[in-house]
């Protein structure tokens, strides 16, 4: 077995039928060899009995008289009851062979003598007084010869056969596997780069055109990887850069403001700030990364919520959207909000309209949290002139979960809404740092759809015709 897995999969191939070619021709041979010498030996057996009838006839029709002698070259033998040869024309070596009555009506012997093989038939012939056996026998050397020679023939043919099998085998595994060698040759090309297409998909449909699709579904799959991922690297050193630069300067002013309390307070203060924003920033991006691997290993976990206790988390989410609102900074769980319309707070409500509160739900009740804060810090970000935010949980008539958060500014801008939920995508660059965290860094939707996405769910983000955002996230029942 281990000598087998070094061979080549057409040096396997051509081996199996090799093996499987000389089972089925060896079959056929040894069973054209036995109907051969079943046929000759049926011959022979003819041949005998047709010697011996006249002989038989004679004695049935005139039992008194003798026999007569054969003719030169017939070999026939009358024996009598009592042991004794009344005609004896057989080879030495058959007559003293032969047995002295014979059972039942007729028989059939083979011998083997020095000059060859011998078939020899015995015929009862009884009559009111006595019983002969009438023996005739045939030379079988003619027969033998033939079927000696059918038997090289079919030895040389046998292995002139596999020869042929083996060749044909190796010969179209070459072809078969041809496409093989050339998506070898191209995955090579593209392993070390000099060709950055995909693997080459043969003109017939077959198994290795579908096995060449897959592949190629997959090399796509792992450059959006790739892309992704050296994406994300860069825009999160982007981000890290900032908050990271801001830091280092608060630290310098705090050396510098060391003999002076409250601009050291105030330098730390900031300093602080800045650690929040790259705390957040990085629990975002580790839950980001979570959900990628729980997408492409579909190990997502198994929880389920109701819709009441989903209420709950959006109740505490809407308290903590107003503290946020009326305090009129940054702070939220999902990033900061800002002022209203001349610096008035902005007004947070919600509405609940549940079908059914059992119904329970792909979601655990923290990651709700999340997809709810982020949305409404999303809302009051880019709200710059809102002065109301809604927040409305419903069930669809199919028990679906809907959660719509809306505001009243003036919307968002056209061109980002087809990548408001990619990571790191803003709306505003020039938007405050003082947003900070997940939404400062436009990771807000991209874990909302991520959160969503592993519930079954889906979110989206419209701008309202009466003027504002409006963000949805849909999720079915568990």
């Amino acid at each position: 077995m281990r000598l087998l897995r070094r061979l080549s999969v057409r040096a396997r191939i051509t081996l199996g039928s090799l093996l499987v070619g000389a089972v089925v021709l060896a079959g056929a041979a040894v069973a054209l060899h036995l109907q051969i010498a079943h046929a000759t030996l049926e011959t022979d057996r003819s041949l005998a009995a047709a010697d011996a009838a006249p002989f038989v006839s004679d004695l049935r029709g005139n039992p008194g008289e003798a026999p007569d002698r054969p003719a030169a070259g017939v070999l026939v033998g009358i024996r009598s009851a009592d042991g004794d040869w009344v005609v004896d024309a057989l080879p030495r070596a058959v007559s003293r062979a032969l047995p002295t009555t014979v059972p039942g009506d007729e028989v059939t012997l083979r011998f083997r003598t020095p000059r060859g093989p011998v078939t020899v038939v015995g015929v009862p012939v009884r009559s009111a007084d006595r019983t002969s056996v009438v023996w005739a026998a045939r030379d079988g050397r003619a027969g033998h010869e033939t079927l000696e020679r059918i038997d090289r023939s079919l030895v040389g043919g046998t292995l002139l056969a596999l020869t042929a099998f083996g060749l044909a085998a190796w010969l179209l595994s070459t072809i078969a596997l041809r496409p093989v060698s050339r998506m070898r040759r191209a995955a090579e090309d593209l392993s070390v780069g000099r060709t950055a297409g995909h693997l080459p998909v043969g003109p017939s449909d077959d198994e290795l055109a579908d096995l060449a699709r897959t592949l190629n579904t997959f090399i796509d799959r792992q450059r959006e990887n790739t892309e992704r991922e050296r994406r994300i690297v860069s825009d999160a050193s982007h981000e890290l850069r900032t908050p990271l630069a801001a830091l280092t300067a608060r630290l310098e002013l705090a050396h510098r403001s060391a003999g002076d309390a409250v601009a050291l307070e105030g330098a730390l203060t900031a300093a602080e700030a800045d650690v929040a924003r790259l705390t957040s920033l990085a629990q975002t991006l580790l839950e980001l990364s979570r959900l990628d691997e729980a997408t492409d290993t579909g190990r997502a976990p198994a929880v389920t919520t109701t819709a009441e206790a989903l209420v709950t988390e959006v109740m505490q989410g809407v308290d903590r959207a107003r503290m946020t609102a009326g305090a009129g900074a940054g702070g939220g769980a999902g990033g900061g909000a800002r002022d209203g319309v001349g610096g008035a707070p902005v007004d947070v409500d919600f509405t609940v309209d549940l079908l059914d509160p059992t119904v329970g739900y792909g979601i655990d009740s923290a990651a709700f949290g999340r997809i709810v804060d982020n949305l409404v810090t999303n809302a009051l970000a880019h709200g710059t002139a809102a002065t109301a935010v809604t927040i409305e949980l419903a069930q669809t008539p199919d028990r679906a979960l809907r959660l719509v958060v809306e505001d009243d500014g003036p919307g968002v801008p056209e061109t980002f809404l087809p990548v408001a939920f990619e990571r790191f995508a803003r709306a505003d660059t020039a938007r405050r740092a003082g947003t900070g965290g997940a939404g400062g860094a436009g990771l807000g939707l991209a874990l909302v759809r991520g959160l969503a996405g592993q519930a079954g769910g889906t979110a989206t983000l419209t701008n309202r015709r009466t003027g504002g955002a409006s963000a949805a996230v849909v999720v079915p029942p568990a």
